[in-house]
């Protein structure tokens, strides 16, 4: 039923669902552009026909009634914001504890345009030991989907380039919401 769902969804936004490689076991997925709430229903609705069952975190504020509980039936899982502490280590357990998972985190962590993304899916990947997987949703073509897996070396900007390469010619629905694609550990330079 909820497939069936996601596919009419997909129908009536004209949106065509691409697969470009086999989505392994684990893996932390990039969800981008997300630019509206909509870029990311349209994630929903593609992961659920392509039959990928996804997780993912979301600020706490969206778990309240009265609409929490269907956050949580379509894979959602509540994150405080101000308190990072420990999340990294907490998630990437998380993945030992099971045969399969994908965890969606929100690389931008805002709907609004900012000059850096958030390291989470980067360290949470790194710490489980599993590849990323980048999702995407492009505006002007009306498709999005899953494009290529990335095993992460630990050089985040070899790691970064690649994924600059991807999401490089992506616009989600409000493009002058889609920031530059970096990590601030990338200006860190080694002392």
């Amino acid at each position: 039923m909820r497939t069936a769902l996601a596919r009419l969804y997909l129908r009536l936004m004209r949106w065509t669902t691409v697969l470009m490689e086999p989505v392994p076991s684990k893996c932390v997925i990039i969800a981008g552009p997300h630019t509206t709430n909509v870029d990311f229903l349209l994630t929903i609705a593609m992961s659920r026909v392509k039959g990928v069952s996804i997780k993912w975190l979301g600020k706490e504020q969206l778990f309240k009634p009265p609409f929490g509980w269907f956050m949580r039936a379509v894979g959602g899982v509540s994150v405080k914001r101000d308190s990072a502490h420990g999340m990294v280590a907490s998630l990437s357990e998380e993945f030992a504890q099971h045969a399969e998972l994908h965890l969606v985190v929100p690389a931008e962590g805002t709907r609004s345009r900012t000059e850096y993304w958030k390291s989470g899916f980067y360290r949470i990947a790194l710490a489980a030991n599993v590849p990323v997987l980048c999702a995407y949703v492009d505006g002007p073509t009306r498709s999005g989907g899953f494009g290529p897996v990335i095993h992460l070396t630990g050089d985040v900007g070899v790691d970064m380039d690649k994924i600059r390469a991807f999401y490089g010619d992506k616009d989600g629905l409000k493009p002058n919401r889609f920031g530059p694609i970096r990590l601030r550990d990338e200006d860190v330079t080694p002392t």
